[in-house]
């Protein structure tokens, strides 16, 4: 899971800047709103709603907003309908990329989302391309300098996680998708730091990228990342420290 991991980081670092800009309420708002139309209002009975409703608090997004977004979903407040879409892609050397979206017109997200692979030496794929190639799991990480690896590897298996290994920065966990709000629960419980924790599409298998290849798959990463009906981008590549970092 090591460029699982890195992409994470990366991606959580660029979070920050998009909260900034307003981005990242808009696509959060989008994420409450489709979770409170499939799960009802209540987070008690919601995970996928209390997940969203968590990760807006932790950006400070005003409770109103929050408020109205659940409303939307539940048909309390008019509102635009959202459609939950996936597309499937190559990237640079080969690498298998799927996209999460919600967007209320697939005919506009569907060629805007062509023409970014395009720009970034990648190809859109047919439906069912790359998908098999992914695993839906519960997805945790804790800073590998905030805790022993015994801590953590007790702890989680103490709490029911199926999966533990340990990167180079980061202790990495692996949960069933329906226990990963137990499991993120109990962990906290004993004060281990979460630095993620999510549902998410866990490659199978990795492409290790050279420095340009690995480049370029990054910037490919951040487009479709930019784009704004994208809420989540999973890949398969791995590369060295150096072009992360740069």
């Amino acid at each position: 899971m090591s460029g699982h991991s890195k992409w994470s980081t990366i991606k959580h670092k660029k979070g920050a800047a998009d909260a900034k800009r307003g981005r990242l309420f808009t696509k959060l708002i989008r994420e409450i709103t489709m979770a409170a139309k499939q799960g009802g209002g209540a987070v008690e009975s919601n995970p996928r709603l209390r997940k969203a409703i968590d990760d807006a608090k932790a950006v400070n997004m005003p409770a109103d907003n929050i408020k109205r977004a659940v409303q939307r979903g539940t048909g309390e407040l008019p509102g635009v309908s959202y459609e939950e879409v996936f597309f499937e892609g190559y990237g640079p050397g080969g690498t298998a990329v799927l996209i999460e979206a919600l967007t209320d017109n697939k005919n506009r997200t569907l060629p805007e989302i062509r023409t970014i692979f395009s720009k970034h030496g990648g190809n859109l794929g047919e439906a069912g391309s790359v998908r098999f190639l992914f695993q839906k799991k519960g997805y945790i990480t804790i800073e590998k300098e905030k805790a022993s690896e015994d801590t953590v590897m007790e702890a989680a298996i103490e709490a029911g996680a199926d999966d533990v290994q340990t990167t180079d920065q980061y202790h990495e966990i692996q949960t069933a998708p329906e226990t990963l709000d137990e499991v993120k629960k109990q962990l906290e419980s004993k004060g281990l730091p979460l630095a993620v924790a999510e549902v998410s599409m866990i490659p199978t298998t990795e492409v290790v990228l050279d420095a340009r290849k690995a480049e370029q798959m990054v910037r490919l990463m951040e487009a479709i990342e930019d784009h704004d009906d994208v809420q989540n981008v999973w890949a398969n590549f791995d590369f060295a420290e150096a072009p992360a970092e740069k």
